[in-house]
């Protein structure tokens, strides 16, 4: 193996994995192996089967572990369906919180930041750009994160931090500020179907704002902008 597909399957168990203790040990490695395989294409699309065989356990023993990593917010899933529905690939993001800082890991950030930042950013802005089109002006076609939900209810969130607007006034914004509208309306329509939805309430239009600008500040810094953006906005709402 040459020097270059070292660097590209170079595996990272940050101090966030490795002192976890609600997770298994089996669990941290498996960890380890889906960032070395993130590294080349910016996900990981390893099935089950793949890591069954790797660890030599059962398909639904690492049915759960990625569950399990999932659940605690180190990894997302993406399931890409075809015309029928059909589940074809699935695809696991490291989640950005082990990776927050610019020179956490610079050995292996040096090779892979900019390749993963891009897909992160690409997959993350067509989600947040399709909701957006859809809440402003209904033109695109019905979002996935609002399937299940009560329209009522997130339309009254979003008017509670005054984000429902017409073209009209989008029109009038620069392209900063309608990325920014972009961001707090997809964070909020997230959290609005959780169990936090609740805890908005100890949020001001001027403190989501103000929230957005830090991290706007540190994104050279950051892998999935929005990933980062909305766990500030959770680590607020959870503050006693």
């Amino acid at each position: 193996m040459n020097e270059e597909n070292q660097i590209s399957y170079y595996a990272v168990i940050p101090a966030t994995i490795r002192y976890d203790t609600r997770l298994k040990a089996a669990e941290k490695l498996m960890y380890g192996e889906i960032t070395s395989l993130t590294n080349r294409m910016g996900y990981c699309f390893a099935n089950n089967k793949y890591f069954a065989n790797l660890y030599n356990v059962t398909i639904h023993t690492v049915s759960q572990w990625i569950s399990h990593l999932e659940k605690l917010g180190y990894i997302a899933i993406e399931l890409i369906r075809d015309n029928k529905k059909q589940i074809k690939e699935r695809r696991i993001y490291i989640r950005d919180s082990p990776y927050v800082q610019k020179n956490t890991y610079p050995y292996v950030l040096k090779s892979t930041y900019p390749m993963y930042k891009k897909v992160q950013d690409n997959n993350i802005n067509i989600k947040i750009d399709r909701l957006f089109n859809y809440i402003i002006n209904n033109k695109s076609e019905f979002p996935e994160e609002l399937k299940g939900t009560d329209l009522k209810e997130i339309y009254s969130v979003l008017g509670k931090f005054e984000m429902l607007y017409t073209d009209e006034i989008i029109s009038f914004y620069t392209e900063n500020n309608i990325t920014k509208v972009k961001y707090i309306i997809y964070a909020l329509v997230e959290i609005s179907k959780t169990d936090r939805k609740i805890k908005l309430n100890r949020l001001s239009r001027d403190k989501l704002i103000g929230i957005y600008n830090k991290c706007k500040q540190k994104e050279d810094g950051i892998i999935n902008f929005y990933d980062y953006f909305a766990t500030s906005i959770i680590n607020e709402l959870d503050k006693p």
